[in-house]
């Protein structure tokens, strides 16, 4: 059964732009693996006339005959099928030969195999593209998962396709308007397993099965058969080879150690010595680094960016013992306050860009203060200073978090915002919610994060 494609259609936009743009189109699609890539391609070349192939990770002679055979069997070349051609210089001069006559594509999926196992392949990419590819009617698509060897073989400054490309696309994962979609149970369940799995699609399709998260949980993460069970592993062991210092530091991080002389304490390393691993994880969007809003720069903090690395390495990372020895069912966990934590995040990532359009949004802390949202409105000098509550918050709760709030508030460095305002989000319910809006404060709760 095909399932129903859900969202992307900014994506799709631009890739029927560039199918109706004059001249060739080198397209490079790229992003983390289960994002969706392929299904994106899917839908964008139905009904397109042109030549589809999928790489395999194989010896170069193998991937040039299955390529050939492609193109072979599109041009219905019965010469091309007999030719011994040993390289790719001879078969894309083969396709810079051959003009179309109506705009054609030429789409590599998993283009990062074919880079991997022989790099002269972009070298002769590149001719092919100079000599006539890109006065023609040819649309390449190139598609990639390794996204180390798409940044530094086909996206970087120093790659023969540099400058050449009409269009590249990080695809991102989708948000929970969209993502939720996938499932059928709870609001709140469908919360829980969007913070702990993003909107990678293929994830979202594998927690849709299920009736409601915690089974969900149980049976894919907490179980040696589970599909989550080895993923972060595979993903890691795809794009680094000391595999054994990424997971260490990736533990750290979930454990709580921001900095890099804790990370580096934690893993037994020297300092200067974690910096390389740790921007090698933010180019693939596995980690990042953040800077506290209106704050120092130099304050800045490492944290886990992908959703299913944070929880894997945060409760299943530490229990692997249990989980292989068919203990799982013992497990009591308090998941509560990672869910906390994430429930921030997407407060000021998502949500509060909807209640509060305009505002540009951040997270704020000094020495042992915190503020989970800051959002600035440069325009109006109006400033909404937010906390955010995973649980169920009482009226007497609610007056006394705001009141900390506002105190922590007057340590901030925000002279320039006249304006200021005070915001509590919660994922549950706020007792006194009308009350309190009635005495100037933004208040939401459960019912406004599903209702919006």
């Amino acid at each position: 059964m095909i399932r129903e494609f859900i969202d992307r259609e900014e994506e799709r936009a631009l890739l029927e732009r560039e199918w109706q743009s004059a001249g060739g189109r080198l397209i490079i699609l790229y992003g983390r693996r289960r994002i969706g890539k392929t299904r994106l391609i899917d839908e964008f070349i139905r009904d397109k006339p042109g030549i589809l192939y999928i790489a395999e990770d194989a010896s170069p002679h193998i991937q040039i005959g299955q390529l050939k055979t492609r193109c072979a069997e599109y041009f219905d070349d019965s010469l091309l099928s007999e030719l011994d051609i040993k390289s790719w210089d001879q078969l894309f001069t083969y396709l810079a030969q051959k003009q179309p006559g109506k705009r054609t594509y030429l789409v590599i999926d998993e283009f990062t195999y074919l880079v991997k196992n022989d790099p002269s392949i972009l070298s002769a990419l590149q001719k092919a593209w100079d000599r006539s590819i890109s006065g023609s009617d040819w649309c390449l698509l190139l598609s990639g998962s390794i996204l180390s060897l798409m940044s530094d073989l086909a996206l970087s400054s120093t790659s023969p396709l540099y400058g050449r490309r009409t269009r590249d696309m990080l695809l991102p994962p989708l948000r929970f308007s969209d993502a939720r979609r996938f499932f059928h149970f709870s609001f709140h369940d469908a919360l829980k397993a969007y913070l702990s799995i993003g909107g990678v699609p293929e994830y979202l399709l594998k927690a849709g099965a299920y009736d409601d998260s915690d089974n969900f949980f149980k049976s894919e993460f907490f179980n040696r058969y589970g599909y989550f069970y080895h993923e972060p592993y595979f993903i890691l062991s795809q794009e680094f080879r000391e595999l054994k210092v990424y997971q260490s530091i990736l533990h750290a991080i979930a454990l709580g150690n921001t900095s890099p002389t804790s990370i580096a304490q934690f893993c037994g390393l020297d300092t200067r010595h974690v910096y390389p691993y740790l921007d090698s994880m933010i180019r693939l969007g596995l980690v990042e680094k953040e800077v506290p809003v209106l704050g120092n720069p130099r304050q800045g903090i490492y944290r886990i960016r992908d959703r299913v690395f944070d929880f894997w390495y945060c409760h299943v990372f530490p229990r692997r013992q249990e989980i292989e020895t068919g203990h799982n069912d013992t497990l009591v966990l308090d998941m509560n306050p990672f869910f906390g934590r994430q429930f921030e995040s997407f407060v000021r990532d998502e949500f509060a860009g909807i209640v509060l359009p305009g505002y540009r949004t951040g997270h704020w802390w000094y020495k042992e203060d915190e503020i989970d949202l800051v959002a600035l409105d440069d325009t109006s000098s109006a400033i909404v200073f937010g906390e955010c509550k995973w649980g169920d918050i009482a009226y007497r709760q609610a007056k006394s978090l705001l009141a900390l709030l506002k105190t922590k508030s007057k340590i901030v460095r925000a002279d320039q915002y006249r304006h200021r305002k005070y915001a509590l989000f919660s994922a549950g319910t706020i007792e006194g919610k009308d009350r309190l809006q009635e005495e100037g404060y933004l208040v939401f709760d459960s019912t406004d994060l599903e209702r919006i």
